[in-house]
């Protein structure tokens, strides 16, 4: 069945759909944060509603409308797109009861009017806006054509709905000028109406690393927030998103901080692994852009145990022009967070090799591979007990397959890491 045709359907039945059950809907655009944020309000708004939100990365043109039918794709089974579309009739034609109240709905942007196209038919009542970085440059040409397209967003949302913004990027703070609605902003600097302080890294009483705490503050009351098995500060950026739209739905603050406790973080967004010779993968393979892998390093380089620090970084796709920059860039970052072993994967990675050891990385500790069987062979034997080792790729790397190579329990890929399915098995 033509792509264009299954658009056009999912279309119509997305919207008969929303129309017949009227549920809440949170839509969330951004370059990078999406999914950890969907997670985390997920996590929140659970507690007290039923929700659904997108599964696996359904944020296109056809993944948000199965989300709001709650089907996964057939792919290109004729049978299986007519199962869902039989699905499909029945939600229209019979009232389920158990339809949920609140549909939490990322909206991925890979080209100018992808978001246009997304709230031509689904209706939101709270739309969040992460960052603004440069993923699908190539795409785009520029930052500002980025910035113009997630601020749809919010354009169009109307007085009583409710517009949720990250303060500490400044493309996306500027968003709160451009919409009627009522705008609640988060974020670290002072002035955001929701602010994090007091970051840092959670140890157990045994010396492993347990996740971030951080401090919130919001309207003078001041909540510790703990956030287990994951680390990095884009972590608390979900957490603080979820924390806006909770409060929205008038959950108490320290409700809100319980409820944050059983936050899973998405697979491969700085998730924590136990490795073989009892090491600590920090598993960061879902994909890669320049912000999110200079972030990646930072929060390697605060970790103060004494563990030697490994970052295994791969090529960061789609960056056009500004692709050897990025990657230099890159490589200053590990030298600046004192990485004692960099390790990179791909031809374009070769550039980040190069600017940590033109920025004083010394020659010895820096290893470049052509591709990722190469690199995890290699780190079987180079990596001792207690090392923490971070991988990092753009989603064409693959990198999931070093943690895999390198991870204590490989049985349990298929929970633990992106890109397990079938659909990828040859790829």
């Amino acid at each position: 069945m033509p792509k264009k045709i299954i658009e056009f359907l999912l279309k119509i039945i997305a919207k008969a759909i929303i129309k017949k059950y009227h549920p809440e809907i949170i839509g969330l655009t951004g370059s990078v944060g999406k999914t950890s944020a969907k997670e985390a309000i997920k996590t929140v708004l659970r507690e007290k509603f039923s929700v659904r939100a997108n599964i696996k990365n359904y944020n296109n043109e056809i993944g948000v409308p199965l989300s709001i039918i709650g089907e996964e794709s057939p792919c290109k089974s004729i049978f299986g797109w007519l199962k869902v579309f039989l699905k499909s009739a029945k939600l229209i034609l019979i009232k389920t009861k158990n339809y949920p109240e609140i549909l939490i709905l990322e909206m991925g942007a890979d080209k100018m009017g992808d978001i246009e196209y997304l709230i031509s038919f689904v209706p939101l009542k709270i739309a969040v806006i992460t960052t603004v970085s440069e993923v699908h440059l190539e795409q785009f040409g520029s930052l500002e054509r980025i910035a113009r397209e997630k601020r749809l967003l919010v354009s169009k949302l109307s007085r009583e709905k409710f517009a949720i913004f990250n303060y500490d990027d400044e493309s996306v703070n500027l968003m709160s000028e451009k919409t009627q609605a009522q705008a609640i902003t988060y974020g670290f600097q002072g002035g955001a109406d929701i602010q994090a302080s007091d970051e840092k890294i959670s140890f157990q009483e045994n010396g492993e690393i347990q996740g971030i705490s951080f401090k919130v503050s919001y309207q003078g009351n001041v909540v510790p927030m703990l956030l287990p098995a994951v680390l990095g500060p884009h972590q608390i950026y979900a957490a603080l998103a979820a924390i806006a739209v909770g409060l929205i739905y008038e959950i108490n603050l320290l409700d809100i901080a319980e409820a944050l406790k059983k936050y899973q973080s998405p697979k491969g967004r700085m998730k924590l692994i136990k490795g073989i010779k009892e090491t600590l993968i920090i598993d960061d393979t879902y994909n890669s852009s320049p912000r999110a892998a200079i972030a990646a390093l930072e929060t390697l380089g605060q970790i103060r145990s004494g563990r030697k620090k490994i970052a295994v970084l791969a090529d960061m796709l789609e960056l056009g022009s500004f692709t050897e920059e990025a990657h230099l860039k890159v490589g200053q970052a590990a030298f600046e967070n004192k990485i004692n072993i960099l390790v990179t994967v791909g031809v374009r990675a070769k550039k980040i090799a190069e600017g940590a050891e033109v920025s004083g990385m010394n020659q010895e500790q820096i290893f470049s591979f052509a591709d990722n069987l190469s690199a995890g062979k290699f780190l079987q034997e180079e990596i001792r007990s207690g090392d923490i080792i971070l991988i990092k790729g753009s989603q064409g790397m693959r990198m999931e397959k070093v943690v895999k190579e390198l991870m204590a329990e490989p049985w349990r890929a298929e929970e633990l890491l992106v890109r397990q399915g079938p659909h990828w098995k040859d790829k």
